[in-house]
């Protein structure tokens, strides 16, 4: 919205014609938590929202008090490291049901979600497909599905240390078998800041996770074309999600001449 507002206002400058009002809405501000807990330990970040005519987009909370706890009982404070970031060595056990728990300025988040087995990537590739007139380039990946059970997968790939695509997947039309996810990356002959170049390192992550993580993400990639906001994944009214996940990490530097031809 601020870079709609700027655009706007630039072009007002241009042609002098007509002023143009915008009329949004101020919110007041809400509490984000975003946290998972994994095979290597725990990581929880709590911020606030900021308002419209903020330039930040964000405030670091470091004074929330953080609890983690599995259905066995056990019970983990985690603590405050730095710019609203609590971290732990306390890790996950596949098939444990973990609760978080933050309380901040006398309001109380609360979320849960079972950890997941580790999953298994067979193959990621990236390839040219043709697509009515245009060619595109597309990354292919290939998880094995985790067997006899129902799984959802979360996948996040970085280009040069920053978000680049992610997408989620569940295992409903593949079960037990080779899943694909295929990630649209750019058009052959596009010139901008998306495209690819090489020795770009790509850093691929893969997470099983629970429904309720799935369910919140799944929300979220389809914001764009509902306009709604993500379904709530924490009691209390804050914003944000919290995933118990087993994840797997693959590194791969980009070079065109690795990118091969889909002949399909």
């Amino acid at each position: 919205m601020r870079r709609l507002l700027y655009i706007i206002g630039i072009l007002g400058l241009m042609s002098c014609t007509k002023e143009i009002s915008i009329d949004y809405h101020s919110h007041d501000t809400r509490y984000v938590v975003e946290g998972t807990i994994n095979n290597d330990g725990t990581e929880i970040r709590v911020s606030t929202t900021n308002a419209m005519e903020d330039n930040a987009t964000g405030s670091d909370v470091n004074n929330a008090t953080v609890t983690m706890t599995a259905d066995d009982g056990t019970t983990a404070t985690i603590p405050f490291v730095r710019n609203g970031y609590y971290r732990s060595k306390f890790a996950g056990i596949a098939g444990t049901v973990y609760k978080l728990d933050v309380e901040v300025d006398g309001h109380h988040f609360t979320s849960t979600s079972t950890m997941q087995r580790t999953p298994k990537m067979n193959e990621f590739k990236l390839v040219w497909k043709k697509m009515l007139t245009e060619r595109y380039l597309f990354g292919d990946l290939r998880l094995q599905d985790i067997p006899n059970e129902s799984n959802w997968y979360f996948m996040h790939i970085y280009r040069n240390g920053l978000g680049y695509r992610w997408a989620v997947m569940k295992d409903d039309k593949n079960p037990n078998k080779e899943l694909q996810q295929l990630f649209t990356f750019f058009r052959d002959g596009q010139h901008d800041n998306d495209v690819l170049q090489d020795g770009d390192e790509l850093h691929i992550v893969i997470r099983a996770i629970d429904q309720r993580a799935y369910d919140y993400l799944y929300s979220m990639q389809q914001m764009s074309s509902t306009a709604t906001n993500p379904i709530d994944n924490f009691t209390g009214g804050c914003l944000g999600y919290f995933s118990a996940n087993s994840e797997i990490e693959y590194y791969q530097d980009f070079y065109y001449r690795d990118v091969t031809e889909d002949d399909e």
